[in-house]
């Protein structure tokens, strides 16, 4: 670019607003100083009951605390706000703090008014979904943890975090898509695993080189007995993506689910979340699923304790309880809904429905005083296995963490690195980014969210340790700079703000601006959780490049400007799609993955079993036949699996990450399977004009198989075509 070509560029700022509820916040907290800090098990006078005896198993402990406990007592632990036991010397617990990218202000367990006033503030989980990035996703779990474990010991955070959001954004119209991995079950299932191992403390002691390789440190082995850093949970248990559509809420919505989508689809990253991610805590969401209120329903909950193996505690979404009579009408009393949900093995009801009901619900012979404690055995399980009837916080293993631990410049560049990566380059016609360096020019930044760092953060956010809009990182890279509002906030149904954003675009070379006086070259830069149908930028050709930053927080600005200048190349691959704005004629209240779910096979014959200790199954459908294989039938699923090697290669000017996705197809149209499937990502770094050799384990039985109209896993036989890009391999299944 000549130094002496002057023309505009235009960056468009948007922001997709849905409608979001806040959870509400019916208690509040406040923090402890240093010196005052609350504890049990506080020596002298109280540290001599068995359930304080370290030594001891977890189990026994847990059950000694619940001896000593009266009704009323063990009734009062069943609220996320658990009161007190003076009498034994534990002082009350709130069980409800958040940390889906930082430590949040949304739960009353947080409070910034204390020595630690800010926390770093990671993107927007959508954002760092982008990068595809498993290490990435590990580091901000781990880097939260230290930073929530400082606030613990300084009394202004808990133990127990209701994090990660692991739904699938089925819907780009769900506002609370921005909080997920995205819509594919793999992706998430693999964030989950990541982030939940992170956060409770998977990473304890590693030194991390970079954002890839990494060591352990002598005296640690990084890896994990029964005891938590802190406490994960995955929600919302299950089916859950709609806030309020026309006549459908959260509160009364019924999703029904056939069995097929709820093995293949709803469940992967719960039974991942708790298999591999070993979360100590599940929360179940307001909705139904097929009729029965998902806190209520205890075949799913069974599942996730019995044949997933969760070891750890069942909370309901905040007044959950609450909905399964008063919004629902699934019972006909307060006292039905208390028995339904702790029959169905849920431990804690974030709200006092439970303080309010339970009693008279035992007075009534609906429940048993047994089931109290069975739902106190694994709530003062995970408090013991967090150490917090360990006597002193602050001289146990985490007891150093405090305000030197957050905030650290260490963590604002993991902060930074993962806006970086989540940056999606959507268009660049002509490679027009990034701009020349070393050119003096005049910038004209114009747009609502350009200088309003406050809404970049997305929700669940907290109180961020510097506080920089885009403007402000973009005035970074350039000598002259200059801002105007144009629209006066994002609807921008008022005019008012056009003439002085007109005039700033005039007086400069370079502009940053909702597009409206400029007859060159436009960089169209969207903000945002979710997906916009930005159909006219794609094929308006003075739209040169568009780029996607989501909400990326207090680094965006930097990650921004890197990227525009030429500093950071771009990497980041969209973890859901964009449909066009037709895409709303579809009922948001249609739970079906499938196009037609009636039209799903529905002849399937058992023929005489093989010599491979597996029957061979036949699958009818419009006069052709399927073979194939029952998963939980296949013994040979460990010798079956194989790498693919795969090279990337750079043929750019600049270095760069790329993200190689691994999908899977069967090479026969089967109806009911996928069209195609994520089977495995990971994301390399390649230098300019160079090669990265990377490999991707396929499991065959997991991955060619599909779950069927009853949501059970088969594996069809014959040929399998696996992809990277436009590269293809057959895999034949077959028996011999």
């Amino acid at each position: 670019m000549s130094p002496n070509w002057k023309f505009l560029f235009f960056l468009l700022l948007l922001q997709l607003f849905k409608l979001c509820f806040s959870k509400s916040q019916p208690f509040t907290s406040s923090s402890s100083s240093n010196s005052d800090l609350q504890f049990p098990c506080k020596p002298p006078h109280y540290s001599s009951y068995p359930f304080c005896n370290t030594s001891l198993p977890i189990t026994t402990r847990a059950q000694s605390l619940i001896s000593l406990l009266t009704l009323r007592e063990k009734i009062q632990q069943l609220s996320n706000n658990a009161s007190a036991i003076p009498r034994l010397g534990i002082p009350p617990y709130e069980w409800w703090s958040e940390s889906l990218h930082g430590i949040a202000t949304n739960g009353p367990g947080v409070s910034f008014n204390g020595t630690i006033p800010s926390a770093t503030s990671f993107p927007q989980v959508i954002v760092t979904a982008a990068a595809f990035n498993r290490t990435l996703w590990s580091l901000i779990g781990s880097a939260i943890a230290v930073e929530a474990r400082a606030m613990y010991n300084l009394g202004q955070a808990g133990l127990t975090f209701w994090a990660p959001n692991i739904n699938i954004f089925r819907d780009p119209r769900w506002g609370r898509g921005q909080e997920t991995p995205g819509e594919d079950p793999m992706v998430a299932s693999a964030y989950a695993i990541e982030f939940v191992k992170g956060f409770q403390g998977g990473n304890w002691g590693i030194r991390h080189d970079g954002f890839g390789e990494r060591r352990v440190l002598e005296g640690h082995d990084g890896g994990s007995d029964d005891g938590l850093m802190l406490s994960a949970c995955c929600k919302h248990f299950t089916a859950y993506d709609l806030e309020l559509w026309r006549n459908f809420s959260r509160y009364s919505f019924n999703a029904v689910v056939s069995e097929q989508d709820l093995e293949d689809t709803y469940q992967p990253p719960f039974r991942s979340c708790i298999q591999q991610g070993k979360a100590s805590c599940l929360m179940c969401s307001y909705n139904a699923v097929n009729g029965v209120p998902a806190c209520a329903q205890k075949d799913l909950l069974d599942k996730a304790r019995n044949e997933w193996g969760f070891k750890g505690y069942i909370t309901s979404d905040c007044d959950a309880v609450a909905t399964v009579f008063e919004y629902q009408n699934y019972t006909k009393s307060s006292e039905d809904a208390v028995a339904d949900v702790l029959k169905a093995v849920m431990d804690i009801n974030c709200g006092t429905y439970l303080l309010r009901h339970t009693l008279s619900t035992i007075k009534q012979g609906k429940v048993q005083e047994e089931d109290i404690d069975k739902a106190l055995l694994n709530l003062f399980s995970v408090q013991l296995r967090l150490g917090l009837f360990d006597g002193d916080p602050r001289n146990g293993q985490f007891g150093s963490l405090g305000p030197k631990d957050v905030c650290t410049s260490e963590h604002k560049t993991l902060a930074l690195e993962a806006t970086r990566q989540g940056i999606v380059l959507l268009k660049n016609d002509k490679k027009f980014l990034p701009l020349e360096k070393g050119v003096d020019f005049n910038l004209a930044v114009i747009g609502p969210l350009a200088n309003n760092a406050s809404l970049l953060g997305g929700g669940y956010t907290g109180i961020p340790c510097s506080s920089k809009g885009l403007f402000e990182g973009l005035q970074e890279n350039t000598k002259r700079a200059s801002y105007a509002a144009g629209c006066l906030d994002v609807p921008c149904k008022s005019r008012a703000g056009f003439r002085e954003a007109i005039h700033t675009v005039k007086m400069a070379d370079f502009v940053v601006i909702v597009v409206a006086a400029s007859k060159e070259p436009v960089i169209l830069v969207l903000t945002g959780g979710g997906p916009l149908d930005v159909t006219f930028a794609k094929e308006d050709p003075r739209i040169a490049s568009i780029l996607w930053v989501g909400y990326p927080g207090d680094s965006g600005g930097r990650a921004l400007a890197e990227v525009l200048f030429g500093d950071f190349n771009p990497g980041g691959r969209l973890p859901l799609t964009w449909y066009p704005e037709s895409f709303t004629n579809i009922p948001m209240n249609d739970m079906n993955m499938r196009a037609d779910p009636s039209q799903a096979p529905k002849k399937l014959r058992l023929s005489r079993p093989l010599k491979v200790d597996s029957s061979r199954n036949i699958l009818h459908q419009a006069g052709d036949t399927l073979d194939y294989l029952h998963i939980d039938e296949v013994t040979s699923c460990d010798s079956l699996r194989f790498f693919v090697e795969i090279t990337v290669t750079n043929i750019g000017d600049m270095d760069g990450g790329h993200t190689v996705m691994l999908f899977s197809r069967k090479t026969k149209v089967v109806k009911g399977a996928p069209k195609q499937k994520l089977i495995g990502f990971n994301r390399v770094h390649t230098g300019s004009y160079k090669s990265t050799a990377t490999s991707i384990l396929v499991d065959p039985c997991t991955h060619f198989s599909f779950a069927n109209d009853y949501g059970q896993w088969i594996l069809p036989l014959g040929d399998h075509r696996l992809m990277v890009g436009d590269i293809e391999q057959i895999v034949s299944i077959e028996i011999n």
